[in-house]
């Protein structure tokens, strides 16, 4: 996931699952160097575009059609935002028209259609068929409906929490290649802005990182300790070991920040290597879990409804990374595993819990 990459004129920041699932990639970034030469494809600003607001919001992906396609129904239904999800995964121009009717209506051109969420998505898998948004559905890596939804979650959150550590190894390495010096993408800005920018996604993604593996302390290791108390202890002492290098980074990005651009290549070069060492970590540490602990939890035989009850308590756990920083956490998903987490949400999360960053937050430019 986000391996290869298409020539362009953006930063090497830019690239994101969606990408390559709406343009196959031409060419493999083998180097810093090269990557600073070969630049990636700019993603939408955001993705998926947040929930509709309380007045009538147009939000323009980056589209790959020149239709323009009306969404109808409720701003505070999670069914109208979960079809505003899977409608930006398309890059189509999108206008949210809010309604009181609870069913939701798609309009292209003069068609109108409404139906239930299932049907709607199907209708727009069959208008906008790539990227496909259905194809792992219920059927990720193996897992099945007996799966339960929690080790679903903490999986898709590792794939997600892996891109985007790559994603930053690979911004450090273009940094450290250009010496600090301004990006061929204008839209980067200046040396200055690059690093508010690299220092702000660092944030985002060490507030996720650490909301997860809080979750997994409070939910995932009582249920482990209650199958096999020696493997809850061993991975206790071991959690959390990516803490002092994450705290070093965020502390190194700050120093950077305040130094004179066209300075600072060593430097770089060194927060590089640290972010190097933090993929690596992070590789053997989800590989550890996702062979060793996730199959602890669906050997303790929960009936559904503790499932559903560790599901909400994750999430609550998490309320931040969902509240401030859902849509950087779908980012780093393909958008088939993106439709995946929220099809989770919808299914097994408590209504009340996910409308709160699903439904009730403005659109942001």
């Amino acid at each position: 996931m986000g391996n290869c990459f298409s020539t362009s004129s953006v930063s090497t920041a830019e690239i994101s699952p969606l990408d390559l699932a709406v343009k196959p990639p031409l060419a493999v970034v083998a180097s810093p160097a090269a990557a600073a030469q070969t630049h990636l494809p700019a993603p939408p600003t955001r993705l998926p575009i947040p929930p509709p607001s309380a007045k009538e919001t147009t939000a323009t992906a980056t589209a790959t059609s020149t239709v323009t396609v009306k969404l109808y129904g409720p701003s505070n239904s999670l069914t109208t935002s979960y079809l505003r999800f899977a409608l930006l995964h398309k890059r189509v121009n999108l206008r949210f028209v809010p309604s009181e009717d609870q069913k939701p209506t798609i309009q292209i051109g003069s068609e109108k259609t409404s139906g239930t969420q299932d049907a709607l998505l199907r209708y727009i898998e069959e208008k906008f068929p790539e990227p496909r948004l259905m194809i792992w559905k219920f059927n990720l890596e193996g897992f099945d409906e007996a799966t339960p939804p929690v080790v679903k979650t903490i999986w898709l959150q590792h794939r997600s929490m892996t891109w985007h550590v790559e994603r930053m190894l690979r911004w450090s390495e273009d940094l450290a290649a250009r010496g600090g010096r301004r990006a061929v993408d204008p839209s980067v800005g200046t040396p200055k802005m690059e690093i508010r920018k690299f220092a702000k996604s660092y944030t985002q993604l060490q507030e996720m990182m650490l909301e997860h593996a809080q979750m997994e302390e409070r939910i995932l290791f009582p249920v482990l300790e209650s199958v096999d108390r020696g493997m809850c202890k061993s991975a206790s002492a071991e959690h959390g070991r990516e803490l002092p290098l994450m705290n070093g980074i965020k502390e190194y990005i700050k120093s950077i920040a305040v130094m004179d651009s066209g300075i600072c290549s060593e430097e770089l070069f060194s927060l590089a290597s640290r972010f190097k060492s933090l993929q690596m970590m992070c590789k053997a540490h989800f590989e550890e879990e996702e062979k060793e602990l996730l199959p602890m939890v669906e050997a303790a035989e929960m009936g559904k409804e503790k499932q559903k009850k560790l599901m909400n308590q994750g999430l609550e756990v998490m309320r931040g990374t969902h509240t401030n920083v859902f849509d950087f956490l779908l980012q780093g998903l393909t958008p088939q595993e993106a439709m995946q987490y929220l099809d989770l949400l919808m299914n097994f999360a408590d209504p009340d819990l996910i409308s709160s960053f699903m439904c009730q937050r403005d659109i942001v430019d």
